[in-house]
Order: structure tokens, then C-alpha cells, then sequence
């Protein structure tokens, strides 16, 4: 037997309940006043303890802390945040990972946030841009004081309060090592803020903060992001390759944002080396926990807080079902307001040029390490030239395809990183790189064919010159090669080339006994093949006719060289 449901009374509401959504308006004794933000991991909420001051709270949903031991991770790391303690930055206050509602409360920052900040009062510029900069790196360096990566810094999780920006939505991050997390994207970030390291699938490390500070300080100065807009594929090879655009930012900060925007992490300047050229440059001189040693592996971030609005929106329920935005995040912006600017910070004080110190560590490695580097490059391209003298045919074909099997792997590296981005990383993950590895080698077939054209083109011109210099014929195609290698590094989409190239190169360039060895056997090689090609000739097989001959009778193999040497 089935009820019809009654019709209320004209003027009287009926509460509908949620089975996902608890029916009390406070959580953790706090009184929920409206909701500011959403995100994958939570809601955050305007609420109040009694008298007490207004706090972002953030409800976790229960997918974050659904068993003990994701709630023991979050313990800890609570444990951990609670000790950042910086006024540019929202820190914890309280939270109760053990709660039958979890939840994480926040400094409330009523302004807003930076995106919005820029599209309603344009670029921030002058003095008030160099002490942005500067209080930015400041609450990013009391985060990894505590040992903690904040992950995703970007223009959305910094609040303007007055002209100071304050840092939130940092990490409680441990909590994202759950597997059943992954598939979702939640802690993943923002493509054009991300690190490149990030999107090719390694782990974040001090370097990858830097650069998102510096792509957000970029964002702040020009109201664009440094990277463009369009496809998030597009922005993110972008990204890889440090195609920027700096463009209207001043000099020497422009310098500095694009030595941190480099590819590579072990060439960005480091964060006390950023705050040991901002700090002179205004004042008062930012205060902050020293900035410990570079730390090659910190905490994975997570959401505490989400943007702020003003207390006037209308209370909502504890957890909604709304789709979240497509960087995880939804905000609430059109009650957003900016505080008043008559208790902001004094104005900073900008350091003449010729006075002010560029930063102590340029982030580029030693001049040492750049040489070995360049050494190896040159060596390589001479074991190519070696190769193409002594077995023209076979030599040219090895190179042709090593081109096309690096740009391929190239790009199915950065489209399994995109999968990752989107839904975590799969058990299967290898299996699908192999079932797609036919389609990512048709796809690079454009790119390598105009990157070959180009290199063989340069190629013909270094032999035409070794022909005017009546150069032999081993020395000739030994220049050929050597050519070909170098152009195919340099070339237009030279990039998905010099990728996978640079994850062996670099490492064996950080040590002299390693590079030593690899140079002296390159080396060895390079002389051996060009020593055989100028004492018994080329060996053209398996066709042993040369380019540009005719035939001739009393020849051998029934032809006879136009250009020997």
C-alpha cells in the first residue's frame, strides 16, 4: 500500500532532506552563515562559534575520511599545519579530522580573491606588484617551513586582503595518497600553474611551488596567464616547453619570474634565493619562519580553505550535490567585496635597479655541469656523423627512426600525463600506453616529417660546403650526420626530442665520474666508425649504389661513383 504524499498548507515550507546532507546548520559547535566555496574535497562555509571571530569552514565530504586510517592521515598532517603560523597566509585554527562531520577551519580572509581582484581593478603594478610578489613568497615559504608543499598556487587561491595577498588553500595532503581519491582529479591543479615536472607525472618537490608563484605573480602583473589560454593540452605543452609571455612585466622582476618559470626544476632559482632579492626591495622587510634547506620530497597538498565572500549570501546545506567547477573548485564571487585599504601594510619602498641585489642562487646549475652537458650534446652528434659515414643508408635510417620513436614516446608520455591529470593513475596505465602506441606514432608522423625536411635540408647545406671545400667523401657524409643530429635538437618540434634525451643527459652530467665514462665511450665510437669510413670507404650496403652515380660497365657492381672522394 502506497501514501500519497500531503500538499503543505499555502505559506508553510517543508524542509526536504537530503540523505547526504545532515540536517543541522552547525557543525563542530560552529554556526554555518553561508557558503563561500566549494570543492572536491568539501565545502568551506562562513561560520562563527558563539562570539567568537568568523571562520572558513570547510566540511570534508565523506569519500575524504571514509575509513581510520584516512582520518589518521589527516590528523597528522593538521597536526603539522597548525604550526604554519604567518599573517599571509589563512592557517588552521581548528579542526576534528574524528568528527562525525570531519571538518578543517580557517582564517577567514573577506576579499577577493586574486582572479577577481585583477578582472574588476586590472593589473596590480609599480610598488604594490614588487610587495605582492614579496608577501606571497613569504607565505609560501612558512608552508614549507613546516615541512608541507602548498601544489596549487594559482590566482584562485590567493585572497587580496586590501593590496596583500594571503595565501590559502594549502595542504593537509596525506589524505590524497588514498587510492580511492585518485580517480577523481581533486588534487591535481591548474594547468598553466601547474610545474612541468608535475604534468610529466613526477612527484612535486620545492622547485614546483616556485613555479606556480611565479606564473601567479605573472598573472597578477599582466591580468593574463603566462602561459595563454586555450586548450588545456595547448597550455600545458606550453608549459613543458617554457613558452611564456613576460612580456609587460618591469624589468628586473621580469628576469627573475623567468628564470622560476624555467622547465627544468633544478634551474629555478630557490625561495630563499626569491626572497633574498624581494625582502630589500620594500618595507618594512616582510617577516617569516626561516626557509629550511631544499627538500627534495614534502607532503602532497590538500584543500583547507576556499575563497571568501561576505557574510550576506544565503545559508545552504552542509555538503550539496552540485557539480564542482572544472578545476575542482566553485566559487561564489558576485557577493565578494574588497576590504578597506586604510589598514593595509604601509607602501614598500622599491630599491633603485643599481642598488638592488639580483638573487644569490640564478637557479642555474653550475657552469661546470652546463659544459659536460654541452660536451655530451657535441659528442653524440659526432657518434651520428660517425654512424652516417661509415653505413650512409643504414646510419640515416637508425636516425630518421630514433627521431620518430622520440617524438612518438614524447607524446604519449604527455597524453598518459593527461589521463593521469584527469583521473589519477590506473593499475592499467602501461597497458593503455601500449594499446595507443600505434595511434601516438601516427599522430607524430606530421611533426617528424617537417622536423626531418628540416634537418635534412641544413644537412645538404653542410655537404654542399664540405663540396666547395672539395672535402672527401667520408668527411662529408661524417658532417652530414653530425648536422642532421644537431638540427634534429634544435628544429621546430626539436622539444619532443630533446625531452626524453634530457632525462638521461642531465643526470649523467651531475657528476664527473658517470659523464666521464659515457663521453670517453661515445667518444671511442665516434672515432672508430668516422677511422673506418675514411680507411675502407662507406659501406652502402644493403644497397651498394651511391647517390648521384650512373653506370658503368667495368665496375663491379655495375656502377661508378660521380663524387668520390
Amino acid at each position: 500500500m502506497t501514501s500519497t504524499p500531503r500538499t503543505p498548507a499555502r505559506g508553510i515550507t517543508v524542509p526536504v532532506a537530503s540523505p547526504s546532507t545532515p540536517p543541522a546548520r552547525t557543525v563542530g559547535g560552529y554556526t554555518l552563515l553561508a557558503k563561500i566555496g566549494e570543492g572536491g574535497m568539501g565545502v568551506v562555509h562562513l561560520a562563527r562559534r558563539g562570539d567568537g571571530p568568523r571562520v572558513a569552514l570547510k566540511v570534508l565530504r565523506p569519500a575524504v575520511v571514509g575509513d581510520d586510517e584516512a582520518r589518521r592521515r589527516l590528523a597528522r598532517e593538521v597536526t603539522s599545519l597548525t604550526r604554519v603560523s604567518s599573517k599571509w597566509v589563512a592557517e588552521i585554527v581548528d579542526a576534528d579530522p574524528w568528527a562525525p562531520v570531519p571538518y578543517v577551519a580557517t582564517r577567514y580572509v573577506p576579499g577577493l580573491s586574486l582572479h577577481d581582484h585583477v578582472h574588476e581593478e586590472g593589473p596590480i603594478e609599480g610598488r604594490d606588484l614588487t610587495w605582492f610578489a614579496a608577501c606571497l613568497a613569504e607565505g609560501l615559504a612558512s608552508v614549507h617551513a613546516v615541512g608541507v608543499l602548498h601544489r596549487d598556487v594559482k590566482p584562485s587561491n590567493v585572497l587580496m586582503e586590501g593590496r596583500t595577498p594571503i595565501l590559502i588553500d594549502f595542504g593537509l595532503a596525506r589524505v590524497a595518497d588514498d587510492p580511492k581519491l585518485t580517480h577523481t582529479g581533486w588534487l591535481l591543479g591548474t594547468p598553466g600553474y601547474l610545474a612541468p615536472e608535475i604534468l610529466y607525472g613526477d612527484d612535486a618537490t620545492a622547485a614546483s611551488d616556485v613555479h606556480s608563484w611565479a606564473a601567479t605573480v605573472a598573472f597578477a602583473a599582466t591580468g593574463r596567464p603566462p602561459f595563454g589560454r586555450g586548450p588545456s593540452m595547448a597550455i600545458m605543452d606550453r608549459v613543458r616547453r617554457g613558452e611564456h609571455d613576460l612580456s609587460d612585466i618591469p624589468q628586473p622582476l621580469s628576469h627573475l619570474l623567468a628564470e622560476a618559470l624555467d622547465p627544468e626544476p633544478e634551474r629555478r632559482p630557490t625561495l630563499a634565493a626569491i626572497l633574498g632579492w624581494l625582502r630589500p626591495q620594500v618595507a618594512p622587510a616582510p617577516k617569516s619562519p626561516p626557509v629550511p634547506p631544499s627538500v627534495d620530497r614534502l607532503t602532497l597538498p590538500y584543500a583547507a580553505a576556499a575563497a571568501a565572500a561576505a557574510p550576506d549570501a544565503q545559508v545552504t546545506d552542509v555538503l550539496p550535490g552540485e557539480p564542482v567547477g572544472a578545476d575542482g573548485t566553485k566559487l561564489i564571487t558576485e557577493h565578494q567585496t574588497v576590504v578597506d585599504r586604510g589598514g593595509s601594510p604601509p607602501p614598500p619602498r622599491i630599491v633603485p635597479p643599481s642598488e638592488a641585489p639580483m638573487p644569490v642562487e640564478q637557479g642555474q646549475p653550475p657552469l661546470a655541469e652546463r659544459t659536460r652537458r654541452a660536451t655530451l650534446l657535441v659528442v653524440g652528434a659526432l657518434l651520428c656523423g660517425g654512424l652516417v659515414a661509415a653505413y650512409p643508408w643504414i646510419g640515416s635510417g637508425i636516425l630518421l627512426l630514433a627521431v620518430w620513436l622520440l617524438r612518438s614516446g614524447s607524446l604519449a608520455a604527455t597524453a598518459a600525463g593527461e589521463r593521469r591529470l584527469v583521473r589519477g593513475r590506473k593499475w592499467y596505465d602501461g597497458a593503455e600506453m601500449l594499446v595507443r602506441a600505434p595511434w601516438e606514432l601516427l599522430r607524430s608522423l606530421p611533426g617528424t616529417v617537417l622536423l626531418l625536411l628540416w634537418s635534412a635540408g641544413i644537412a645538404v647545406a653542410a655537404a654542399l660546403l664540405c663540396y666547395a671545400l672539395v672535402a672527401g667523401q667520408s668527411i662529408t657524409l661524417f658532417a652530414c650526420g653530425a648536422v642532421f643530429a644537431a638540427s634534429a635538437w634544435t628544429g621546430p618540434g626539436g622539444s619532443r626530442v630533446r625531452s626524453p634525451l634530457a632525462r638521461v643527459v642531465n643526470p649523467i652530467s651531475k657528476r664527473w665520474r658517470p659523464w666521464l665514462a659515457v663521453t670517453f665511450v661515445l667518444l671511442v665510437l665516434a672515432t672508430g666508425l668516422g677511422g673506418y669510413a675514411q680507411a675502407r670507404g662507406a659501406s652502402w650496403a644493403p644497397a651498394q649504389d651511391r647517390p648521384l652515380s650512373g653506370p658503368s660497365a667495368g665496375h663491379p657492381s655495375g656502377t661508378v661513383a660521380a663524387w668520390s672522394s
